[in-house]
């Protein structure tokens, strides 16, 4: 039995037949609220009604034998074993997907060279996942990638010397030089302590913000945008610690330390110790932070980046086609 079946309770099988009945579209569903937060935004994401949504969730659960999300008047959480969930429920998404693609095309695929720039923020969140379905949909292609701050990429991309980077792309500087193409936008939130008073805060304000010790990201501009934000509204917040590591960020904030102020992109419900990690909306307009592709404008991109991009493109789409 593989490792991803032998992870699942054994009361799930019948005389070593699996018995669970599920869909890809409840996985799909499932994954899309887990991701978003909520099920009005996954339904608005899929263009569905939230009807749809929750009665696939529910008989998900059902099946499963066990509460995916934790329902309360706020809206929903994902609970522990939701969260266990999650992680195989990708992994069969990503399958699929990756089955879709090596059949599409009947060549051998393309061979050749990729060079790929990424940065910090995105390196685990974004790339990762990618690459590894580019590796697999194009094994013949040699691809090396490299890590480097927004502006040293922009430079290697204007030179020839990367074919495409991934990185955040809310501040690329030399527009007029550079094609850029939406990956994912995602909006800043507040990251608390389970049983923070603001957890049940109706409305959390800047001002909210300024008078918690805050714990600070410093990759990826980060700190800068999010000091701008906040001087912006006139808030003058205390800084607790200032870490390059997101893992330090959410073990921080998970022991009371601080809160933090982050884009939605690199939020996950525990820290490594296992200890849970709320987020928050904050009210007023606060900015999002845009990952996207990134090549030189005007230029004729290789095959292999031509099908680095188009892989990209059906990851953003976040479903099953």
């Amino acid at each position: 039995m593989s490792a991803f079946w032998s992870s699942w309770p054994q009361s799930t099988f019948s005389r070593g037949v699996l018995t669970m009945a599920f869909t890809l579209r409840q996985i799909q569903y499932f994954v899309a609220v887990a991701e978003q937060g909520s099920v009005t935004r996954a339904a608005q994401n899929l263009s569905i009604s939230q009807s749809s949504v929750t009665e696939a969730i529910k008989e998900l659960e059902a099946d499963l034998g066990m509460a995916l999300f934790e329902r309360h008047p706020r809206g929903l959480s994902i609970t522990h074993n939701g969260h266990q969930f999650l992680r195989h429920a990708t992994k069969i998404l990503a399958a699929v997907s990756d089955a879709k693609t090596n059949f599409a095309d009947e060549r051998h695929g393309p061979t050749g060279a990729l060079n790929i720039g990424v940065t910090s923020l995105v390196a685990g969140y974004v790339l990762s996942d990618l690459l590894a379905r580019y590796r697999r949909a194009c094994p013949n292609v040699e691809v090396s990638a490299m890590e480097d701050n927004g502006s040293y990429l922009e430079h290697l991309l204007i030179g020839g010397e990367l074919d495409v980077a991934v990185m955040v792309i809310s501040n690329l500087r030399d527009r007029m030089a550079l094609q850029a193409e939406i990956l994912e936008t995602s909006p800043y939130r507040l990251w608390l302590p389970l049983g923070h008073p603001l957890v049940s805060a109706d409305i959390i304000s800047i001002a909210d913000i300024a008078r918690e010790p805050l714990i600070m990201l410093t990759v990826d501009e980060i700190e800068e945008n999010t000091g701008k934000l906040l001087a912006a509204l006139g808030a003058r917040p205390h800084v607790a610690f200032r870490t390059r590591s997101v893992e330090a960020v959410r073990s921080l904030v998970a022991t009371g330390a601080g809160v933090a102020l982050l884009p939605d992109l690199v939020y996950r419900p525990w820290s490594l110790e296992g200890d849970r990690i709320e987020s928050r909306d904050v009210s007023g307009s606060l900015p999002v932070v845009q990952v996207g592709m990134v090549w030189r404008k005007g230029s004729s991109l290789p095959q292999a980046a031509r099908d680095f991009v188009a892989i990209a493109e059906n990851l953003r789409s976040g479903r099953i086609r």
